[in-house]
């Protein structure tokens, strides 16, 4: 028997429990807002399920198997044999640890959560569909409401994801066994973390990407240090390549490619992972019928508040035009929306948003490159600290990289870093931090770092930048 529609309200809808949503909707909960969050796939989104959680954790188990195995030079000598099954299962239980914590955390804050997919039925109300036969719907009334549905993979023309050799990422992540032969299509940073981890893994990779170079968006410098170290991991790269197809062979499957100029070649493979990109999630929802209009592209458009053009209903996450695609702004976006709903003066002015990639060595950046500074009319001072000649990185056997500083020359402020190598997601931090506080040059180099640590060429390269570096030869 089929449940007929029910009408309820509440406050506050949060549609989407990802990073954006469910952080939405326990702050607005926190605030005494009646709140109700409705999902309809898993908690946490899909960075806890399908994305940054299983990834980091793959990349962990890939990087101790690669390091055990290659340590001759410090004397130790191992043969570690990857257990792929039991590998996905210890990560497949770390998401569940924290998916079921989102769910806890929610509920523990008062949230009501709803399962199902939720459709605009006007500005003020939504209906939500229930999974499974014979569960029904129900109509939910809001005052407002925050859009957090997030964003999805990009599927190209002829590599279709329900066929059995084309991975997406998600594919990849649940993968039980190592494909002998990988090609990756897409030199991005899921592209590239996911074909260092499965070359670590045993994996014979190949990357093919469109444009010149991998890691588009990051300095030729810093890409540089990532490419040259996924080259020693045997990884096979051709730039200038477009994918256009592939058939199935004795052995696999070819994968053909398409130069600008009309070249083709060909790359066996067992598995193709297609790695180009996310778009975002705002079709599914029937948001004309709320009054709302997504671009082009998918995006919607809000202000510093996170308001759309429909001023009750707001949107976070990846759905938000001209905003990056990480889990941290999304969750950042969250708090901002709630907080103003409930009635606080706050808006997102972050002076910088850090980003990661957890390739190997891995990428940090935050706010102005020196040709960004220069663009936006300062006149920059750079400093530079080798990861080389840092005592830490040597005694991990990881001195690949660097830390750099960008400031502007007049006033000493931070403006901006890159840092390529050994924990640079977790060093970008302390320059992130800088930025928002307004700290100078002067300040990151007069305080006492401890030794010996991987922080100490952040210091390093600040007193670098004020020509005054120990460790490194000045600029």
């Amino acid at each position: 028997m089929v449940v007929g529609d029910i009408a309820t309200g509440t406050d506050l809808l949060v549609i989407g429990a990802g990073p954006g949503g469910y952080v939405a909707a326990i702050r607005a909960a926190q605030k005494g807002i009646d709140t109700t969050l409705v999902e309809k796939d898993a908690y946490g989104g899909t960075c806890l399920n399908y994305g940054c959680i299983p990834s980091k954790a793959l990349i962990t188990g890939a990087n101790l198997a690669h390091e055990a195995g290659h340590a001759e030079e410090m004397g130790i000598h191992a043969d570690p044999v990857v257990d792929m099954s039991q590998l996905r299962d210890w990560k497949s239980g770390v998401v569940d640890q924290l998916t079921g914590g989102v769910e806890k955390l929610c509920k523990a804050n008062g949230v009501n959560l709803v399962e199902g997919t939720a459709r605009f039925k006007d500005e003020n109300a939504v209906r939500i569909a229930h999974g499974g036969e014979g569960q029904g719907s129900e109509t939910i009334e809001f005052e407002h409401c925050i859009i957090a549905t997030g964003s999805r993979v990009i599927q190209i023309p002829g590599f279709d994801f329900g066929d059995e050799p084309v991975w997406s990422s998600r594919d990849a992540l649940e993968a039980d066994t190592v494909p002998e032969r990988l090609v990756v299509v897409g030199g991005g940073y899921i592209g590239m973390e996911l074909s260092t981890t499965f070359a670590k893994l045993g994996a014979d990779v190949t990357v093919v990407e469109m444009l010149d170079d991998i890691l588009p968006g990051y300095e030729s410098d810093v890409a540089r240090v990532v490419r040259k170290r996924a080259e020693d991991l045997g990884i096979d790269m051709h730039f200038g390549e477009g994918a256009s197809g592939w058939r199935e062979e004795d052995d696999g499957i070819m994968v053909t490619t398409e130069t600008e100029d009309g070249e083709e070649n060909e790359y066996r493979a067992d598995k193709v992972l297609v790695a180009v990109g996310r778009s975002p999630v705002t079709d599914t929802m029937d948001i004309e019928s709320a009054g709302l209009e997504a671009d082009d592209r998918g995006f919607l458009s809000v202000d510093d508040r996170r308001r759309t053009d429909v001023e009750h209903i707001y949107a976070v996450g990846d759905v938000v035009e001209d905003t990056p695609m990480l889990a941290h702004v999304a969750s950042k976006e969250g708090i901002v929306a709630a907080e103003h709903i409930a009635g606080e003066p706050v808006a997102f002015d972050s002076q910088a948003v850090p980003a990661a990639v957890f390739t190997d060595p891995e990428i940090g950046t935050v706010g102005m490159t020196e040709a960004d500074a220069e663009e936006a009319g300062f006149s920059p001072v750079v400093g530079q600290m080798p990861f080389r000649a840092s005592g830490r990185a040597l005694t991990t056997n990881h001195a690949d990289g660097f830390v750099r500083i960008v400031a502007d020359e007049e006033s000493g402020f931070v403006l901006g870093a890159q840092i390529v190598g050994p924990e640079a997601s977790e060093l970008i931090a302390e320059l992130a931090f800088a930025i928002e506080m307004g700290a100078t040059l002067e300040d990151v180099a007069s305080t006492i770092h401890t030794h010996p640590t991987l922080a100490e060429a952040v210091m390093e390269a600040a007193e670098n930048a004020l020509g005054q570096a120990i460790h490194t030869l000045n600029r």
